[in-house]
């Protein structure tokens, strides 16, 4: 990924189109992100800005944020110097990777102030600064320690990044760059790298491709003037003729720019874009969601895998007991034989063999004693052993299937973490485990008055379809919200969501009831296979058994159709 000085300057550009704007809100919906909503006369936007490592970045996006109950000490000072303040410009200085975002602000005195932001987008130190308009900082995102030689602290008076006196190609001639990069030797892609300011591996990867046909040409031996027109692209897609293109394997993305991609050849699917803003949020909007539900979700996995590691670990000793109790018989068999052969049985003998008047051929078996006892206490214990075993018999069977369905409620609670869809998401699946006793913690009453969190679609007939996303929507949706004439669709054997269609007990056309079995299909765990089937009944045949955890239930008088999750 290329988020360099050079991308960054094409941003830089669209970010110029909101100057004069004012500051409508401020949020910090991550600790390390802050989105400041800006506003004028035909133009609304959030300018979006993430220090996350691997994804840093600013751009406009129009997406919602789900912002924390109590606003960071950070974003409460930002709200001060900066609510309803103007947007008055944003500057870089050449091609280093940190923008400037200069503001007009009235304090609390009544005088005008001209605070910045500062957004370092330096691998391995990204960081958003607040400076008054001294530049002396006021705080940072990530503080630095006092020994650094750069002191990012409140107090200390920001200073740049060093630069590493590398050329600039929005203001260096074609034939310097050249130049510079024939006396560096070695591949052309890394001396360009070596010698080009704000230029990621990637960008100077496909100028040498553009030129040479591919990547790891040497400069000894190479016409180097064959860079020319490569560079005078990049420099004419750094002045306003930008082609941003993203890579994606398999839906994935790998890989972006603000010039076209070719070096890859056919490996990677590519899609071009029309802004970087709109190209970003795509790009990063599946990672940063995945790896934000990770952090937040964290907890609630390990304990859940350890609660269903625990579960089948003990399903499997039980099992292994039960196993044992199948000779249980053979227990109350040798007691007999020892309680009617006792007259031929002394104490402190180790076996006794005798004939087993049980057996059609009354054969004859060796019985093992414990020479301590004697032949009446051998008999006695042979019998506790016996009871003991149709004790463990009776009570194992129940006991293994409580624990297969434990085994399966707690995969369902997996199944519902991997397909979160944000904070709400989570706080649920953390109460439901609260509620059932798995996590600590007060489980508060819950208010389902409201299906504002409940994700709905709505079909061709113009029926609504709702998909519930953890056991408590489902529940939710399954017992309260559907009538017993609705329609209500799941993966069969397959953990997932239910999905319920609000037909009022009118027959569902065909493409109604595929429709509704694919958005069950894609929201279970086989949302990446084939022919997926999906029972679908009335809601009337669903039952929820008394005591069965959230959104357990069993279901009769189905149907079944087969589908795959992502054809259209």
């Amino acid at each position: 990924m290329a988020f360099d000085g050079a991308f960054l300057h094409t941003v830089m550009r669209e970010i110029k189109c909101a100057e004069l704007s004012r500051v409508e809100k401020i949020y910090q919906p991550y600790k390390d992100e802050l989105v400041l909503h800006l506003k004028k006369k035909d133009f609304s936007s959030k300018l979006h800005v993430s220090v996350r490592n691997g994804s840093g970045r600013i751009g406009f996006t129009n997406d919602k944020f789900e912002n924390p109950a109590a606003p960071p000490m950070f974003c409460m000072l930002a709200r001060k110097v900066f609510s309803s303040a103007w947007f008055i410009s944003a500057e870089q200085k050449g091609l280093e990777r940190v923008i400037e975002l200069n503001f007009q602000a009235v304090n609390e005195m009544g005088d005008i102030t001209e605070p910045k932001i500062i957004c370092e987008f330096i691998a391995g130190s990204n960081n958003i600064i607040l400076c008054d308009e001294n530049g002396k900082i006021l705080d940072a995102l990530s503080r630095s320690d006092i020994t650094a030689n750069r002191i990012i602290m409140p107090g200390a008076v920001y200073t740049y990044p060093e630069g590493r006196g590398k050329l600039s190609i929005l203001d260096t001639k074609t034939e310097k760059i050249i130049s510079e990069v024939k006396g560096r030797g070695g591949k052309v892609a890394d001396a360009l790298l070596g010698v080009l300011d704000g230029f990621s591996p990637l960008v100077c990867r496909e100028i040498a491709f553009s030129a040479f046909g591919r990547t790891d040409i040497e400069t000894v031996g190479a016409d180097l003037t064959a860079l020319t027109i490569p560079l005078e692209n990049c420099r004419r897609a750094l002045t306003g003729e930008a082609k941003y293109t993203a890579l994606y394997e398999n839906g994935v993305p790998k890989e972006f720019s603000f010039i076209d991609i070719n070096q890859y050849g056919g490996f990677y699917q590519k899609k071009q874009f029309s802004s970087a803003g709109e190209m970003l949020n795509e790009f990063y909007y599946e990672r940063d969601k995945a790896a934000r539900l990770k952090k937040q979700s964290g907890d609630i996995l390990r304990a859940v895998n350890n609660l269903l590691s625990r579960a089948k670990r003990r399903k499997a000793l039980r099992e292994k007991d039960l196993y044992s109790t199948k000779d249980r018989e053979n227990l109350r068999v040798k007691g007999e034989l020892i309680k009617a052969n006792i007259h031929a049985i002394k104490t402190g003998d180790m076996y006794c063999d005798v004939q087993n008047f049980y057996d059609e051929n009354l054969k004859t078996i060796r019985i093992k004693l414990d020479p301590a006892l004697s032949p009446a206490a051998n008999a006695a214990k042979y019998f506790k052993n016996y009871k003991k075993s149709c004790v463990a018999f009776a009570s194992l069977g129940d006991l293994i299937e409580q624990d297969t369905k434990e085994i399966d409620y707690l995969d369902s609670v997996l199944d519902s973490i991997e397909r979160a869809r944000g904070n709400t998401d989570i706080a649920e699946i953390r109460q439901e485990l609260q509620s059932a006793g798995y996590l600590r913690g007060k489980s508060s009453a819950r208010k389902q008055n409201s299906v504002s969190q409940i994700e709905q679609y709505k079909s061709e007939e113009g029926y609504k379809i709702f998909v519930g996303h953890n056991n408590i929507q489902n529940d939710y949706i399954t017992t309260r919200l559907a009538d017993k004439n609705d329609m209500w669709f799941h993966t069969k054997n397959i953990h997932g969501s239910h999905v319920i269609v609000k037909s009022g007990g009118n027959e569902l056309s065909e493409n109604t009831v595929l429709y509704a079995a694919k958005l069950a299909a894609e929201n279970s765990r086989a949302k990446n296979s084939s022919k997926v089937p999906v029972d679908y009944t009335p809601v009337k045949y669903v039952k929820k058994p008394a005591g069965a955890k959230a959104g357990m239930v069993v279901y009769t008088t189905n149907k079944t159709v087969f589908v795959t999750p992502w054809e259209d």
